[in-house]
C-alpha cells in the first residue's frame, strides 16, 4: 500500500480529528470546533459532504497525523458506498491507530439506526475510548473544552523530562518522534484565508538568508504582491532555525509610529503596565530570547525604524523579517523585492481562486487564452487575479478579459506616482467596484472605517447607522451587501468564537477609506464606529465580573484594534467624557491583559487638555493615571490623588468607581516600608459596606480580599485567611475566574503561614490553572512562586528552584516589574540559596529560565517529589 500523504496544519499545532455524519451534526460539529480552537489546537474535519463515503486513503493520512480522535454520534449511521461493508463513520474509526486516544460524544436519541446502535456498543466494550452522552451543543462544547484540557495535561505530564537525580534519559512521549506540540508552540503566526500559490523558490531563499544570520531582512514590494502571506510562509519555514519560534506583528492598525514597541510587546506577551518604558521591558523580554519577528505592513509607521536598530542592539539573538512598500533604509538592512507572479504560478492561482466560487470551472482549450491574457492584463499581481478570478460565477474567461480591457485602460486609483504594478492593483480594485450596486459600495467604504477585522453585527449598526440613529432605505440589507462584497473577494469572511467574522486586505481598507473621505461621510461613520464599541463596552462591563469573563475576554480580544480606533477618535475630538466612558467599563480587560499603560496615556490626555473635565471624568482620568503607580508612592502624592478619585466617584452617584479606586488607594496605604494600616482597614471596610449596599459580589469578593492583606501586614494570618476563604466562596458562587485566581493565591499563603502546607499548595495550583486558563501571565507568575515555596517546605529544592527560574524568566519576558509588592517567596528561595544545596538550587533557577510557560504550569501541576512538612 503507497504511503499516506503528508498533511501538516499550517501552524504545526496538536491536531483533533473529528469523525461524524456531516448534515444531522451540523451544530454540533461547529460547538466541537470551537472548544478546540479555544485551546488553541487544529481541528481535523473531513467536509467532503458531497462524498458519503470519501476515499479511504485521504482520510486515513488524516487520521494516522491527528494527535486525539474525536467521534460525534446521534441518530444516523451514515451512507455505505457501493462496495463498501461498513459507513464512513465507522470506518473512520476502524482507521484510527490504536496509539490514538479517543473520546467520544453520544447525543441522546430513542430513535438510533440499527447499525449505528451496533457500532455504539462495540465502542463501549473498547477499553481505548472515553465515552459521554450529551444534549445540545453548548454541553457538548464544555465537555470537549474540558475532557481536551484533562487529557493534555495528562499527556503533558507524562511527556516532561526525568529530574537530573533520575538516570532514565529524558525524551519525547511515546509513540511520538519529537517534541510533543502540546508542551509548547512556539511558531505564533496566522493561517491566511486562503493558501499560497507560486512562492516555493522565494520561501526557500528567504529562509536561506535567515538561516546564514542575516538578522534583518525587508520584503518590499507593493500592496497587493503577497508579501503578507510570503513572509508568513517563509517564517514558518524558518522557524525551526530559531529556539523561541517565530511570531506576527499586524501593524495595519497602527498609524502612530510610536505605538510599535508596544504592538510588538503585546504579540510577545509583553504586558505594558505603564510603570516602566515599554522598550526596557521589551529589551529584557527579548534578551535572551532566539526569536524570529515578522512586522507586517511597516509602510506607515516608517519613523519608528530606529526603534528596531535599537532592539536588534539589545537582544543579539533576534532576526527581524519585515514587509514595507519601500525601504525603511536603516543599518543592517537587507532588501528583498518581492515581484509578480511568474505566468504558469497566475494561472494556478487565477484556477484555485474561481474554484472558490465556481467549483466546476477548469481551463479548457476554450478559455485558456482568455486566462492567461487576464493575468497579463493584471501583471501576474495576486490581490488583482483574485479580484479578477472572484467573477467567472457570473463571467465567462472571455467577457471578464473583454471588461478588464476597456476599463483598465480608462481607470485610475490613487497617485500617479506609484509604481505601475500598484496602480494595476489600485485600478483592479476600482474596476470591482464598479460592478457592484451603489449600496454595495457605499457599504464598502463604510467598512474602511474598522481596524482589525468585524462582526456581522458590527457591519449592520456602521453600515446601516452611519447618518443616525435609524437605517436609511437607500443603504439596501447590510447583510446582502456584504455577502456581494464577500463573493466579489473585496471582504474575507471566516469564523471566531463561533461568531463569524470580516476583514479586508490592507490595500483594499486603504481604497475603502479614501472613499469614505471622498463622500463627506467620514466623522458620522467614525462616530457609529465609537458609538458601536462604547455599546459594546457598556455590554461587558457587568459579565466581565462573573460567568461570562472568559467568553468576553476573548470577543474584547477580538476587537482589540477597534477598541482603540473608537478611543483614538473620541480622543482626537476632545471627547472626554464618552473615552472616559469607554476605557472605565473595559478596565478588568485592560488590566488581566496587561494594556493599563496605555490606557493611562489615553487619560494623561485628558488630564493635560486645559479643558475643564467633567467631574465624573476627572475621576476616571485621575484612577487610570494613578493606579498603576501605587506600589511607589514616596511623597504620597498617588495615595492623595486616588482619594480625589473616591470622592468625585462619590460626588457623581458612582458606587462602583468609589469601590474601585478605594481598593487602589488601599493598595498605595499598604505599600511601602512603611505601610498605614489603620487608614486601609478603615478605607476598606467602608468599601465593603458599599458594595454590600449595591449587592456587588465582585466589589465584595475584591474587599475582602484587601482586608485580608490589611490583616497580614496587621500580623493576624488567621483573620486574613477567613477573608480570603470567604472571597474565594463568593468567586465561585459568581463565576468569577479572575476573582478566584485572586483570592486562591492569597488564601493559599495564609495556609502556608498557618502550617497546613497541602491545603496551600491546592489553592496554588487552583490559582494557576485559573491564570493558564484565562491567559493571564501575572496569576500564572504568582501561582509559581507559591509553588516555590511549597516546594521548599517539601525538601524539594530541584523543583523549588525550577519554578523560581521559571518565574523570574516569565516576569521578565512580561514585562511585571511589581512581583515583590505581592509575593512572599523570597525567603523561603533565600533560605535553600544559603544552605548545604545552594549549588543543586542555582543550578534548578537556570534550568527553570528554559522552561516555556506551558512547562512551567504542568510542573507546578504536577505532584510534589516528597511529602510535605506539616509546619512552616
Amino acid at each position: 500500500m503507497s504511503q499516506p500523504h503528508v498533511i501538516r496544519t499550517p501552524d504545526q499545532r496538536l491536531r483533533i480529528f473529528v469523525s461524524s455524519t456531516l448534515q444531522e451534526l451540523a451544530a454540533e460539529r461547529r460547538a466541537a470546533r470551537t472548544a478546540i480552537e479555544r485551546l488553541h489546537l487544529a481541528p481535523v474535519m473531513f467536509e467532503l459532504g458531497a462524498r458519503p463515503h470519501p476515499p479511504r486513503e485521504l482520510y486515513r493520512a488524516y487520521l494516522q497525523q491527528s494527535d486525539v480522535f474525536l467521534g460525534l454520534y446521534w441518530e444516523r449511521y451514515g451512507w455505505v458506498a457501493p462496495d463498501e461493508e461498513v459507513s464512513g463513520l465507522e470506518d473512520e474509526y476502524n482507521l484510527c491507530p490504536d496509539d490514538v486516544p479517543r473520546l467520544l460524544y453520544v447525543k441522546a436519541s430513542d430513535h438510533r439506526d440499527e447499525r449505528l446502535t451496533g457500532l455504539l456498543n462495540r465502542i463501549r466494550d473498547d477499553d481505548r475510548a472515553a465515552y459521554k452522552y450529551f444534549e445540545t451543543a453548548a454541553e457538548l462544547a464544555k465537555l470537549v473544552e474540558a475532557d481536551l484540557a484533562v487529557l493534555l495535561a495528562e499527556r503533558f505530564d507524562q511527556s516532561r523530562p526525568a529530574p537530573p537525580d533520575q538516570h532514565a534519559p529524558a525524551g519525547p512521549a511515546p509513540g511520538r518522534s519529537g517534541p510533543d506540540p502540546a508542551v509548547a508552540d512556539p511558531v505564533r503566526l496566522p493561517v491566511p484565508l486562503t493558501g499560497l500559490v507560486g512562492r516555493e523558490a522565494d520561501i526557500a531563499e528567504l529562509q536561506g538568508m535567515l538561516a546564514s544570520g542575516t538578522r534583518f531582512v525587508t520584503l518590499v514590494g507593493p500592496g497587493g504582491l503577497g508579501k503578507s502571506r510570503l513572509a508568513i510562509a517563509a517564517a514558518r519555514a524558518a522557524a525551526p532555525d530559531f529556539e523561541d519560534g517565530s511570531v506576527f506583528v499586524d501593524l495595519s492598525a497602527v498609524h502612530d509610529p510610536e505605538r510599535v514597541p508596544s504592538r510588538i510587546a503585546q504579540a510577545l506577551g509583553v504586558r505594558d503596565t505603564g510603570d516602566a518604558p515599554i522598550m526596557e521591558n521589551l529589551a529584557t523580554a527579548l534578551r535572551e530570547r532566539d526569536i524570529l519577528l515578522v512586522l507586517d505592513n511597516f509602510e506607515q509607521v516608517l519613523d519608528a525604524a530606529p526603534f528596531l536598530t535599537a532592539l536588534l542592539a539589545a537582544a543579539p539573538e533576534l532576526a527581524i523579517l519585515v514587509t514595507s512598500r519601500v525601504l525603511l533604509r536603516i543599518g543592517g538592512e537587507q532588501s528583498y523585492d518581492v515581484g509578480p507572479l511568474a505566468d504558469e504560478q497566475a494561472v494556478d492561482l487565477f484556477v484555485e481562486r474561481a474554484h472558490a466560487v465556481k467549483p466546476d470551472f477548469e481551463i479548457t482549450q476554450d478559455n485558456e487564452a482568455a486566462v492567461r491574457r487576464v493575468c497579463a492584463a493584471l501583471d501576474g499581481a495576486p490581490l488583482a487575479i483574485e479580484l479578477a478570478a472572484a467573477r467567472v460565477r457570473v463571467l465567462s474567461p472571455a467577457e471578464l478579459l473583454d471588461r478588464l480591457d476597456r476599463r483598465l485602460s480608462v481607470l485610475v486609483g490613487g497617485a500617479r506616482d506609484l509604481p505601475a504594478r500598484q496602480q494595476t492593483i489600485r485600478r483592479t480594485i476600482e474596476w470591482s467596484t464598479q460592478l457592484l450596486d451603489e449600496p454595495q459600495r457605499r457599504l464598502l467604504a463604510r467598512l474602511g472605517v474598522f481596524e482589525g477585522g468585524f462582526t456581522l453585527e458590527a457591519a449592520e449598526f456602521v453600515g446601516a447607522r452611519a447618518a443616525g440613529e435609524s437605517a436609511d432605505p437607500a443603504d439596501g440589507d447590510v447583510l446582502e451587501n456584504l455577502a456581494a462584497l464577500v463573493d466579489s473577494s473585496l471582504v474575507g469572511q471566516h469564523d471566531s468564537d463561533d461568531r463569524p467574522r470580516f476583514s479586508m486586505q490592507a490595500i483594499v481598507r486603504e481604497y475603502a477609506r479614501e472613499q469614505l473621505a471622498l463622500s463627506g461621510e467620514q466623522p458620522a461613520v467614525r462616530d457609529a464606529h465609537a458609538r458601536y464599541f462604547l455599546a459594546l463596552g457598556d455590554d461587558a462591563e457587568d459579565d466581565l465580573r462573573g460567568p461570562g469573563q472568559r467568553r468576553w475576554m476573548q470577543r474584547l480580544g477580538d476587537e482589540r484594534d477597534n477598541l482603540r480606533a473608537a478611543e483614538r477618535f473620541l480622543l482626537d475630538g476632545h471627547d472626554w467624557d464618552r473615552a472616559a466612558r469607554l476605557a472605565f467599563s473595559l478596565y478588568l480587560y485592560w488590566w488581566v491583559t496587561g494594556l493599563l499603560g496605555e490606557v493611562r496615556t489615553w487619560m494623561e490626555e485628558a488630564l493635560a487638555s486645559g479643558d475643564e473635565l467633567d467631574p465624573h471624568t476627572r475621576a476616571i482620568a485621575l484612577y487610570f493615571t494613578r493606579t498603576i503607580m501605587f506600589w511607589k508612592d514616596p511623597d504620597g502624592s498617588v495615595a492623595a490623588d486616588l482619594t480625589e478619585s473616591i470622592e468625585l466617584f462619590r460626588r457623581t452617584g458612582d458606587a462602583n468607581g468609589e469601590g474601585i479606586a478605594s481598593i487602589s488607594l488601599a493598595l498605595a496605604l499598604l505599600a511601602g516600608d512603611a505601610p498605614d494600616t489603620a487608614r486601609a482597614r478603615q478605607v476598606m471596610e467602608a468599601a465593603l459596606a458599599l458594595y454590600r449596599s449595591t449587592g456587588s459580589v465582585w466589589g465584595e469578593s475584591m474587599t475582602l480580599v484587601l482586608l485580608g492583606r490589611v490583616a497580614l501586614r496587621e500580623g493576624d494570618p488567621a483573620e486574613a485567611q477567613r477573608h480570603f476563604a470567604d472571597s474565594l466562596s463568593l468567586t465561585n458562587r459568581s463565576g468569577d475566574r479572575v476573582g478566584q485566581r485572586i483570592a486562591s493565591y492569597h488564601l493559599g499563603w495564609t495556609e502556608l503561614m498557618l502550617g497546613d502546607v497541602a491545603a496551600a499548595r491546592a489553592d496554588f495550583a487552583l490559582s494557576v490553572t485559573i491564570s493558564a486558563a484565562v491567559g493571564h501571565p501575572e496569576g500564572i507568575a504568582y501561582g509559581l512562586e507559591g509553588m516555590v515555596a511549597v516546594a521548599a517546605l517539601s525538601h524539594d529544592e530541584q523543583r523549588a528552584g525550577e519554578l523560581a527560574g521559571a518565574a523570574q524568566a516569565l516576569r521578565e519576558r512580561s514585562g511585571l516589574h511589581n512581583g515583590p509588592t505581592f509575593t512572599f517567596h523570597q525567603r523561603y528561595l533565600d533560605e535553600l540559596l544559603s544552605g548545604p544545596h545552594a549549588a543543586q538550587v542555582t543550578a534548578a533557577i537556570a534550568v527553570g529560565r528554559e522552561l516555556t510557560v506551558e512547562q512551567a504550569v504542568a510542573e507546578a501541576l504536577a505532584e510534589g517529589r516528597s511529602e510535605p512538612d506539616s509546619t512552616s
